[in-house]
């Protein structure tokens, strides 16, 4: 398997969470996934150090580019996206089929114009729609910013947001 966790999280990589989860899932390096971040060369050295290992900050375009590679290596890696919009891009769009069929939605700061859903979980009306295509994709889609504190399944919020 090329690809051991899918994870949305707003900071992308942050060592720590990286560390904890790697205990869970194994982990040779990391793929950060995100348009403005990839297009940053200050960002993309901070997230290259942040976690001691093998890390790519990658546009959309070059994600999807080089996902045929991704799913072919012998190494296991953390897919990682700012947001659910890029990862519904890369599930949904692109049509990427990791292997593993759950998405982590980590932290999401509370924002205008957010539902609070949890301690740091908070979505927009248009990141609950990419939640919704994700899930309807055939991914279960769980809020957990450490495995211990997840606070539930998408399935158990999607109603404050108009889905049945």
């Amino acid at each position: 398997m090329a690809v051991s966790f899918i994870r949305v999280d707003d900071r992308m990589i942050h060592g720590q969470t990286c560390t904890r989860w790697a205990l869970e899932y194994p982990c040779d390096g990391l793929i950060a996934v995100n348009n403005a971040a990839a297009k940053n060369s200050v960002l993309k050295a901070a997230y290259k150090s942040a976690s001691g290992k093998k890390t790519f900050v990658w546009t959309l375009d070059e994600f999807k580019e080089k996902s045929g590679k991704v799913l072919e290596s012998k190494d296991n890696y953390f897919l990682i996206t700012k947001n659910p919009l890029d990862m519904e891009t890369i599930l949904v769009d692109q049509g990427f089929k990791p292997g593993v069929q759950t998405v982590i939605i980590g932290p999401c700061n509370d924002r205008p114009g957010t539902t609070k859903l949890g301690n740091n979980q908070s979505i927009t009306q248009e990141e609950a729609q990419a939640l919704e295509n994700i899930m309807q994709a055939g991914y279960e889609v769980e809020f957990a910013l450490l495995k211990e504190e997840a606070i539930g399944n998408w399935k158990k919020f999607r109603g404050q947001f108009g889905f049945n």
